[in-house]
């Protein structure tokens, strides 16, 4: 993937996330899932199927765990994968590292307002997985967080 087509994908996942409802001590999130091809193979976002689910897990909810193409995919999340959680046993960052998938991208890092200290990035990395930050596209991102820090 080019930078451009990151920033493109990037995009279209901030739009899924203005599909979240808007709700008090949770983020907004949009999330796609990019084979190696290029093509859009799953796709997700807060809260679409029920009040605790988040993005990224929407989205890899939506494909076999053993789908070959995992392997060579993307996962592009508009905030950085969940390191800790209450309302599931597996936090974001644990679902992706049991996916084959190896490369995120995001646009702005968790703040610490509901959680003390993310490390979704560091343990991703930590596990061999590429991280990007896309920090040009993080002000769009957390625009659609504006109801968390009124």
């Amino acid at each position: 993937m080019t930078h451009a087509d990151d920033v493109t994908w990037m995009e279209r996942a901030i739009e899924l996330s203005r599909n979240c409802p808007p709700a008090e001590g949770a983020f907004s999130v949009g999330a796609i899932i990019v084979g190696a091809d290029g093509e859009e193979l799953a796709s997700g976002y807060s809260r679409e199927t029920d009040a605790h689910v988040h993005a990224e897990e929407s989205a890899l909810a939506k494909l076999p765990t053993d789908d070959p193409r995992l392997a060579g995919a993307t996962l592009y999340s508009t905030l950085e994968p969940c390191s800790e959680r209450k309302s599931r046993p597996l936090t974001c960052t644990q679902l992706i590292l049991r996916s084959p998938i190896r490369r995120v991208v995001i646009a702005w890092r968790e703040p610490s307002l509901l959680v003390a200290d993310c490390v979704g990035v560091e343990t991703l990395r930590a596990a061999a997985a590429h991280v990007l930050e896309l920090t040009e596209l993080g002000a769009q991102a957390r625009m659609v967080n504006n109801h968390l820090f009124r």
